[in-house]
């Protein structure tokens, strides 16, 4: 596939998805502009890793359409979704790093099993991105070698290394310190502007949403409930929207 020039990058309309009949996503509609940081807020378990895997088509919804520069992905086969998740990056929530691999192993994964590049090149590649996210000297050591915080950044290397056109947080700052979430949620925004890429962040950390986001969507219920500006959901008058910004019990949300 060929990378588009419209204004939206990912564009979801109508998306409904049930687990043993169990609604998870009611009718997700969303835009996701190119080049902007989008962050995703909600409860623990609403379906915003769900709705990660729909706009990589790893889940295919039940009723909706989801789009890809301006291709209704519902519709791909098979052979044109996995070259269309060439254009993707993914930083999961553990880092995903293999133990048996050295980082530079872990982070030349992807250009070893998708690209025909040789060695010095991947080699290039690989210690360009270690760089980018603030690693050098650890080429050849272990992830059980290092701390949470660095595997995370390895993650996200790997995550960029192919060059992508978008790339998908699924909880970036979990399992961190406030510091190293700091670092993190610095990395983010830098590689949004050197490597001009589109992000997507899932999280309920609010502290991180602010410091990285270009726009704040929730949801809630299965719905988009509000999509606007950090300023603008700082002084939201939407009950539900602010109830979980603020942390409250008190409110439409339910605690369970």
């Amino acid at each position: 596939m060929e990378r588009g020039t419209g204004k939206h990058i990912v564009r979801l309309s109508g998306v409904a998805k049930a687990f043993e009949r169990k609604p998870v996503l009611t009718g997700v509609d969303l835009d996701i502009a190119r080049g902007e940081t989008l962050v995703v807020i909600g409860r623990s378990g609403c379906g915003k890793s769900v709705l990660l895997k729909h706009i990589t088509g790893l889940i295919a919804p039940d009723a909706g359409e989801i789009f890809f520069e301006e291709e209704d992905i519902t519709r791909f086969s098979r052979k044109k979704l996995f070259q269309m998740r060439m254009h993707f990056g993914m930083l999961f929530q553990g880092g995903a790093l293999f133990d048996s691999l050295t980082v530079g192993e872990n982070v030349a994964l992807p250009l070893r099993r998708h690209t025909t590049l040789g060695e010095d090149e991947i080699c290039r590649r690989v210690c360009g991105r270690l760089e980018l996210v603030g690693l050098t000297d650890v080429y050849n050591r272990y992830p059980a070698e290092m701390s949470g915080g660095m595997k995370k950044r390895v993650g996200l290397a790997r995550a960029v290394v192919m060059d992508p056109a978008i790339v998908l947080y699924d909880e970036p700052t979990t399992g961190l310190d406030p510091i190293m979430a700091d670092v993190i949620n610095g990395l983010i925004r830098d590689l949004q502007r050197e490597l001009k890429i589109t992000s997507v962040v899932v999280t309920h950390d609010m502290k991180s949403a602010y410091r990285v986001a270009d726009r704040i969507a929730m949801l809630y219920e299965g719905k988009i409930v509000h999509s606007g500006t950090p300023e603008e959901v700082r002084e939201t008058a939407n009950p539900v929207l602010r109830q979980f910004v603020e942390g409250s019990a008190q409110g439409p949300i339910t605690p369970v």
